[in-house]
């Protein structure tokens, strides 16, 4: 028996899911989701607080917070990872960093059945994150880890009746025509908090959770994004060596 509080929000899709129970049939799974990257920070509390009020348990009932922590948005899994942390400090919880790419497989197993899943998620910039697992004795195992590359460059290995699914086939459908692996593609699957709920029951189990100070986001890229005192340093600096 477990209570699991996720929080996702590495794509323009954000969402939050509680379980009550097992990651089985056996458990129940409540979700909201929210769409708009620029809502994100404003959404999720809203809907944390409209899950725990109608599951009628408080934060301090749940046993961890999991979170999304990439790869995906810089901006978007940063979110994740700092509400995650603070709701944590907050009642005393630990939280569980899950790979993003993972539930996406775990969504595409869900819906064809598949063992053996290739996810891939638009990185933008003509990029893409992906990884494939395989499903084996009720748990995913790392085929190909979580990678950055151009769409043209995802290469999974060779699996019978390999499934594919995330939104990197629908924003780059050149770069994957005549790929067999692309051929069926679930591309409408992105990143959910219902999956990390799922994923955090046997996360849990393994010992895999971690105090709220030690939970990092999973980057693949360089950050491209600067605060403003990041840019007056950078700033600072090109002048500096210029002058």
């Amino acid at each position: 028996m477990a209570i699991i509080l996720a929080i996702e929000t590495s794509s323009e899709l954000a969402s939050c899911a509680l379980l009550v129970g097992n990651s089985g049939s056996d458990g129940t799974v409540l979700a909201r989701e929210s769409s708009g990257v620029r809502t994100h920070s404003q959404s999720v509390l809203p809907m944390v607080q409209e899950l725990l009020r109608e599951a009628g348990v408080k934060l301090a009932d749940c046993d961890a917070i999991a979170f999304g922590a990439g790869p995906g948005s810089f901006t978007g899994v940063r979110t994740a990872c700092g509400v995650a942390q603070g709701l944590a400090f907050g009642a005393g919880l630990p939280v569980l960093p899950l790979v993003t790419l993972e539930a996406m497989a775990e969504a595409c197993r869900a819906r064809s059945g598949a063992v053996d899943v290739l996810a891939v998620l638009d990185a933008r910039m003509n990029e893409v994150y992906w990884a494939q697992y395989r499903y084996l004795d009720g748990a995913w195992t790392t085929v190909c880890a979580p990678a950055l590359c151009a769409p043209r460059a995802v290469a999974p290995q060779p699996a019978a009746g390999l499934a594919a699914c995330g939104n990197g086939f629908a924003a780059y459908p050149e770069a994957f025509a005549g790929k067999d692996f692309a051929a069926a593609a679930h591309a409408d699957i992105l990143p959910h908090a219902r999956e990390l709920a799922l994923l955090g029951v046997p996360a849990l189990a393994r010992g895999e959770a971690v105090a709220a100070d030690a939970a990092q986001p999973l980057y693949l890229r360089n950050k491209v994004a600067y605060t403003s005192a990041e840019r007056q340093a950078i700033n600072a600096a090109a002048a500096g060596a210029g002058a």
